[in-house]
Order: structure tokens, then sequence, then C-alpha cells
């Protein structure tokens, strides 16, 4: 990345939020294993919960949360205190304790699954709204499984924004490798016109609403436009719709509450 592309990214990261309680969790949820995540709330009642999946191997690494450039190579992380402006009670997960190196093929796993249930849970008692997943890149990978093997216990709503629907030498799992017919919750799809990351190709992505055959609600959205630079698999890129954090995270959440 150039100099002045980077800077001119890290300019528009500036938040016109205020500042919002954020406190680090830790809560077992299944034997000798705990999950942490970060939890940010908004200023009032949230109208819904949101669980925040980063992509890569999930590593996110809450206890850095404190540090300001925290998280501003990915979407959904540098946007946390952006959805809690929104009105939104954020968690934002870490990789489980059986898996601190890096999810892999775990963000398809029954026990991966179980993991979030917990969080879902914790959320629940938090506040009595309802509780969405939020993933993006490999995150979808996470929210699209996780959506579509709980019953019990799961969540409202799933948003997929930068979905990973091609595999690679890196990449091993895709949403295509979950059952999306089991998704029976309301689905957002979110992509950016010009993501030009192999693994996230927009036509692929303009076509998994079909696939989510059993949701009562789905949708997708494009964007186009902003200031992306850098690899275009990581957060800077339109893969990463840089430029345009307001206002994608705006429509994801105008779409999350009109949902309720």
């Amino acid at each position: 990345m150039r100099i002045g592309g980077l800077l001119l990214a890290l300019a528009l990261l500036a938040s016109p939020c205020a500042a919002f309680d954020e406190e680090v969790r830790t809560i077992t949820t299944r034997p000798g294993v705990t999950q942490p995540f970060l939890l940010i709330k908004p200023e009032g009642p949230p109208a819904a919960s949101v669980v925040l999946f980063t992509g890569g191997e999930g590593v996110a690494v809450v206890e850095r949360f404190r540090n300001e450039a925290w998280g501003r190579g990915n979407f959904l992380v540098r946007n946390r205190r952006g959805f809690a402006g929104q009105g939104l009670l954020v968690a934002v997960v870490d990789v489980p304790s059986d898996h601190a190196t890096g999810y892999g093929t775990f963000r398809a796993s029954k026990e991966h699954a179980r993991d979030i249930a917990a969080v879902l849970a914790e959320l629940r008692q938090e506040a009595p709204a309802p509780a969405w997943l939020v993933g993006t890149s490999m995150g979808t990978i996470s929210a699209a499984s996780v959506a579509a093997r709980l019953r019990e216990g799961g969540p409202d709503g799933v948003v997929l924004t930068s979905s990973v629907t091609r595999a690679s030498r890196k990449v091993r799992v895709t949403v295509r490798d979950v059952d999306l017919d089991e998704i029976r919750v309301p689905t957002l799809v979110v992509h950016h016109e010009n993501d030009a990351c192999v693994v996230t190709p927009f036509e692929d992505a303009q076509m998994l609403p079909r696939q989510l055959k059993r949701a009562p609600r789905k949708e997708f959205l494009a964007f186009r436009g902003g200031a992306g630079v850098g690899d275009p698999c990581e957060g800077f890129a339109a893969h990463g719709f840089m430029g345009l954090d307001h206002e994608v995270v705006k429509a994801i959440a105008d779409w999350i509450k009109a949902a309720r």
C-alpha cells in the first residue's frame, strides 16, 4: 500500500461516535473451553444485539481493545462503536481457548455453534432484544454455519458481508460448504461491486439469496465507491468497504431494526 493511500484510509476511520462502555467478557462454553468476547453497550436500551465475526483466522485478541488502533484493518471490528451508535448491543468474538491460533475449518463445526449459542444467551440476558450474527469475509462462514446449525437458542437473523464463496490454497472452507437451506431466519447479504478478492467475487454473492430457500426474508445490498486501497482481500480495500463505513453500518443496522 502506498503511504499516501494508507494515510487517507486511516483518516477516513475517524469515528463520529461518542465513547461507549466496552468490556472483555469470558464465558465457559464447553468442558475446559472458554470463549472471550468484547462487549460494547449503546447509550440506551438496545434495539437489537449483534455478534460480530472478524475475517481471516478470527484471532481478534480482544484484550487489546483499549488501543484505539485495534482492529482498523477489519470492517466490522473498526466499526464496532458505529454499530453501538446505531443503538445495538455489540459483541466482538475472539477465537475460543482451544483454537487460540485461529479457527481454520472450525468455523463450520458444531462446537463453534455451541460456543456462539452461549454468547447469544449472554447477550439475551444482558438485553431482551433480537440477537443477530454479522460476519465479514471468513467470518461469514461462522455466521452462516451457526445460523444453519442452531434451532433452540439460535440467532434471530444473519448478515453476511463480503462473503467467502470460493476456495483457494489458504481457504479450505466457504459459505458454500454450509447447508444454507437450513438458515430459517431473515438474512441480509452485503457486498461491494468492486470487491477484487479472488475468494469473494461479487457475482457469487449475488447468487446467495437464491440459495437461502427457507429464510423468511432475504435481500442483497450492493455498494460502490469509497476509497479502497491495498491488498484486495484486506479491510482497507473495497473488500472492507473502506470509505463507506458509515453508510454500510447504517444500512445493516436499519435492516436489522426493520426486521424486528
